[in-house]
């Protein structure tokens, strides 16, 4: 592509089955200046890389001529709540009241200059393309404006002159039947909003529950099945009263169905160069059925076709709204503080960067912060799936729709509404689920051989027995129109992504996020994995581990005495000495003439005493350490450990040992990829003996004194001996090893890092999570084999009997049909994934955040 070459995505509305998707990109790869294609059924979604000067109206135009509404995605949106009235309506129908033309191309503004402004507004009751080329129109019509029209958000938004007024504007939208309202630039309400208060009644703030159920008289699918159906069953009762006329009485349902689907197949074959579609084969096999006699089968199989696209449909709303149920977790509302320090309700869309909130006991927080006053217990199961509470104090992160305990906390807000944790989960699963897998695409290919293959073996029995063995035309024209039925591969091409969809929604709902079906698939054939030790393995922080009081003293005057000295550092393990005297509720001392010794520890005086703390070795120096004490300090630091020696008056004291010890969970999770068959083994930077002591502690193997580099290559060399290898980190300081890996997994917390960095990613910082990715990755592919073994079982077995004459039409469209749905409802199974073990018999634990715990 060249460097002018742009990306857009578009949401489509009525693409359900593969059928769908395989039409709709033969569509677009038709448009002069696309290069790439992308569709994904599970998330409906168009992903198209073109040039800049691409006709992407011609694109519009071209998916709604296949009976689609193409709505464009601008990069910062996620679909969560995009399920439009209009989503199942394929046909286009007057379901709105009102047309469906195609969306305006949203382009986004630039900064406005000094001589422009940008107003923004919430549209309610715009809910489908055509709904947005109508306001865009109308508004264009006003003198001096640039226009942005945002389907999946309801927006508005409008560049324009500084001392323009906006009810010109207001009236031409409503004049349309919508209801518009402004937000404040500043994140407050415009002055003609509704009082806080009020909200709840607004339209504009019911916008996105409007959504949350289609009306069934809106579904046109489902529409027209039940036209057929009830069509069918009065040709039924009335040809069983009075025989005869069953080819008018039959007729009559099977063209309700047949009309519409019709239409579709002949625009699929003209546009978008799919002649083997699904409605094709359905239109023929009726269109014979008809022509044979057997009008009642024709009617049959046409009713059980549109039921079963019904069925396809809302089994993959299910699988769309396990993601898209993540975004209702953030409150519609917040409790901003103001200036002055009073309280007011405001939108949760309005918040932005540095604004401060209020959080109520039992609220859900509207926005991912930082606690900046109080302490409370928070529930961050909706967006991790920890089963436990974890304990927030000042300076720690916090996740837009947890929960939050029984004490109110003020936030500062760190990230808008759409860039919060849950709008970047949503938008990378979503992305995630438009990556195929290898055995997705190795599917996609045999599909395109397989449909018109079968086609060919319907040519053949339909002439070849006839005409050689004497057959009956009739007879074998019939049983030729049924194997044409079984030609449609949609339940054996849909096999695959689904139980992607339905297992990357699921793992994001329990803070499992993996970026695509191949690195799913990848994770299952995993043979190694290669663990960072520092804050992967342990906790990433050196904490007390030995204290030992000499002579008279006891261990609660040692610790007072070296958090005394070490109380004005800030190093890692003068932290780790103050945290140890909190721990203890000691009260430290104020030392006079605290000075650092290079090399050496740190010395002070208190109350006319010198006090030093320092390495051992600076201790011999200053004073004498019997063999007794000297035995206990080798064995400390054969341990690993970082041993500092407290002397007073030049007498030793005490001796303090601290390490970063390993994680509370790591030997849990090491065991349970063992249990799977998975070989360990942990690459650090970090000195042999140090290393060493925490391997043998956790039984994994050790590569010590690595610099990045050293940990790529150690990577490589795992991958020669023919293992598949997978890197766990924290994607900072060993990013190479992360690239160089089969799978890189990056822990973090959900920070940043964790979310852009390495392949895979989990929201709790729980190694645990690993083997949670290996089993649910066994688990999909599990499935993935039982979806194929029966849309292609199925297909076998109604081939063999539809030659023999066994079957005839509708058990044929059942085995394609009936087989999607199968598929589907079986991958939707993988939505029930248990728990990780993350989440599990976790006591609540404080969070991390704020420092050393």
């Amino acid at each position: 592509m060249s460097a002018s070459a742009k990306t857009s995505r578009f949401h489509i509305d009525g693409m359900d089955c593969a059928g769908c998707a395989a039409k709709i990109e033969g569509a677009a790869r038709r448009v002069p200046g696309i290069d790439q294609v992308s569709v994904s059924v599970t998330a409906r979604s168009l992903t198209v890389e073109h040039e800049a000067d691409a006709r992407l109206d011609t694109l519009e135009k071209r998916i709604r001529a296949l009976g689609y509404s193409a709505s464009r995605i601008s990069a910062n949106e996620t679909r969560a709540d995009a399920e439009s009235p209009c989503g199942a309506h394929a046909d286009h129908d007057a379901c709105c009241g009102h047309d469906h033309g195609a969306e305006p191309e949203a382009t986004a503004f630039d900064e406005p200059g000094a001589d422009r402004a940008v107003t923004r507004y919430r549209i309610s009751g715009m809910d489908c393309g055509g709904c947005a080329a109508k306001i865009d129109s109308a508004v264009r019509r006003v003198p001096g404006v640039d226009v942005q029209i945002s389907v999946p958000n309801r927006r508005l938004t409008v560049q324009h002159g500084p001392d323009m007024s906006p009810a010109p504007l207001e009236k031409r939208v409503r004049a349309l039947g919508y209801g518009i309202e402004r937000e404040g630039d500043d994140g407050s309400d415009a002055s003609h909003q509704r009082d806080a208060g009020d909200q709840d009644a607004s339209p504009v703030t019911d916008a996105a529950s409007h959504t949350a159920e289609i009306p069934w008289y809106r579904n046109t699918k489902l529409v027209t099945a039940l036209a057929s159906g009830v069509t069918l069953a009065l040709a039924a009762v009335v040809t069983a009263i009075v025989p005869g006329y069953a080819f008018l009485w039959f007729g009559i349902p099977t063209l309700i169905g047949l009309v519409p689907v019709g239409r579709r197949a002949v625009m699929g074959a003209v546009l978008a160069g799919t002649p083997f579609s699904i409605e094709m084969l359905m239109s023929i096999a009726a269109v014979g059925a008809m022509a044979l006699g057997a009008t009642r089968e024709a009617a049959v199989v046409v009713f059980l076709f549109l039921l079963g696209e019904w069925l396809e449909g809302v089994a993959a709303s299910r699988a769309r709204s396990s993601i898209s149920a993540l975004s209702d977790l953030v409150p519609k509302s917040a409790q901003r503080v103001e200036a002055d320090g009073s309280i007011r309700e405001v939108p949760a869309s309005t918040l932005r960067p540095d604004m401060t909130v209020l959080v109520r006991p039992g609220d859900r927080i509207p926005a991912d912060g930082v606690v900046i006053e109080g302490e409370s217990a928070v529930d961050q199961a909706p967006v991790t799936g920890e089963s436990t509470p974890v304990r927030k104090q000042a300076n720690d992160t916090l996740y837009a729709g947890t929960i939050n305990g029984g004490a109110a906390l003020r936030v500062r807000v760190t990230a808008a509404a759409n860039d919060n944790t849950i709008a970047r989960v949503v938008r990378l699963v979503e992305q995630a689920q438009e990556s195929k897998a290898p055995t997705e695409r190795f599917i996609d290919r045999f599909s395109r051989y397989y449909t018109p293959g079968v086609v060919a073996v319907a040519v053949l029995i339909a002439v070849v027995p006839p005409l050689l063995l004497g057959g009956v035309w009739s007879d074998w024209i019939y049983r030729a129109l049924a194997i044409l039925l079984i030609g449609c591969p949609c339940a054996l091409v849909i096999s695959t992504p689904a139980a992607v969809a339905a297992s990357l929604s699921a793992g994001a709902r329990r803070g499992l996020l993996i970026k695509g079906g191949a690195i799913l698939e990848a994770l299952g054939g995993i043979d190694a994995v290669a663990f960072d030790k520092t804050g992967t393995l342990t906790e990433g922080r050196p904490r007390v581990t030995d204290v030992m009081a000499l002579g008279d003293a006891d261990e609660a005057r040692v610790v007072r005495l070296a958090a005394a000295v070490e109380q004005q550092s800030s190093h890692p393990l003068a932290r780790a000495v103050t945290t140890a005297a909190e721990a203890r509720d000691l009260r430290v001392p104020a030392v006079d003439r605290g000075e650092t010794l290079s090399g050496e520890g740190v010395a002070a005086e208190l109350n006319g005493q010198r006090l030093f703390l320092g390495s051992i070795a600076a201790a011999r120096r200053r004073a004498a350490i019997d063999a007794d004490t000297e035995s206990r300090l080798e064995r400390l630091n054969d341990e690993g450990k970082s041993v500092a020696v407290l002397l007073v008056d030049d007498k030793p004291l005490g001796v303090l040992a601290m390490r970063d010890e390993p994680r509370p969970e790591a030997l849990e999770a090491l065991a349970d990829l063992k249990r799977r068959g998975i070989d360990t083994v942990m690459l650090t930077g970090d000195n042999r003996r140090t290393a060493e002591a925490v391997g043998s502690q956790l039984g994994i193997d050790v590569r010590a004194d690595l610099m990045p580099e050293d940990k790529q290559n150690a990577v490589h060399e795992l991958q020669a001996r023919g293992l598949k290898v997978a890197k766990v980190g924290d994607g900072i300081n060993d990013a190479p090893a992360l690239a160089a890996a089969d799978v890189g997994i990056a822990m973090g917390g959900g920070t940043d890092v964790a979310l852009e960095t390495g392949d895979a990613a989990s929201l709790h910082d729980d190694i645990r999570d690993v083997g949670a990715m290996v089993a649910l990755s066994r688990r999909t592919l599990r499935n993935i084999h039982q979806n194929i073994g029966m849309a292609m079982g199925l297909k076998a077995i109604f081939l063999v009997t539809t030659i023999a004459g066994l079957t005839g039409l509708w058990p044929a469209i059942l085995s394609d049909t009936g087989a999607a749905v199968l598929v589907t409802a079986n991958a939707l199974r993988l939505l029930r994934v248990p728990t990780t073990a993350a989440g599990q018999h976790r006591p609540e634990r404080v969070s991390s955040d704020a420092g050393v715990a």
